[in-house]
């Protein structure tokens, strides 16, 4: 059976109902653990803002980043050591805009190269539709992970989670509940009869037909 492509349609929906579910939590939530990472709701916000940021400019350039090529400084002297951060003085809002504006340059990168584009990735150097995928899974797992910790329900569409599962994990059992799936892929979550996957889990960046 044909897969449905991931598109930054994707990212876009991705992001806009992670948005909705952050905005839903109380302000003095933000200081709990982000559910199973290591850092606090407003860290794991950063985190999730700085991988979208790094999926587009990874593949924007007229040539794609590739491994090894000084592009932009991820670490810099003092105590905030990421590119994109917010004013957290501003209150959670100023991350959620930073989020949107994040997954939308994810979706207009993606879309605008061609299908041809390269640009690599540890996990498997990617096409447009690869990073599109990785800007999906990345929003919706850290979603759960903030979540947790703010203490707000968040369930992703079967539909959306289906198409990123069907990129990036191939090997994913497909007839099970699908964000039960994507937890599961992630190391997030269990599936009856599927052993637990690990901190050392990965997905499949590289186009599939590759």
């Amino acid at each position: 059976m044909s897969r449905m492509r991931v598109t930054g349609a994707d990212v876009e929906r991705a992001v806009a109902l992670t948005a909705e579910a952050l905005r839903a939590a109380p302000v003095e939530a933000w200081g709990n653990r982000a559910g199973p990472m290591d850092c606090d709701c407003w860290d794991a916000l950063d985190h999730l803002n700085n991988g979208l940021f790094s999926y587009a400019v990874r593949l924007a350039p007229p040539v794609p980043y590739v491994k090894g090529r000084h592009t932009i400084q991820w670490e810099r002297p003092g105590e905030r050591q990421l590119p994109v951060i917010f004013d957290r003085e501003a209150g959670p809002e100023a991350g959620i805009e930073v989020l949107l504006a994040m997954g939308g340059l994810v979706a207009a990168v993606t879309e605008a190269k061609p299908e041809s584009a390269r640009a690599w990735h540890v996990w498997g150097t990617a096409d447009p539709e690869g990073f599109a995928a990785m800007g999906v899974v990345e929003t919706l797992a850290h979603a759960f992970d903030l979540t947790q910790g703010l203490g707000v329900d968040f369930e992703a569409p079967g539909d959306l989670v289906r198409r990123a599962l069907a990129r990036l994990f191939p090997e994913a059992p497909v007839e099970t509940d699908p964000w039960q799936t994507l937890l599961w892929a992630t190391g997030r979550g269990e599936l009856e009869g599927v052993e637990r996957r690990g901190p050392d889990w990965t997905w499949h960046g590289a186009p599939l037909r590759e």
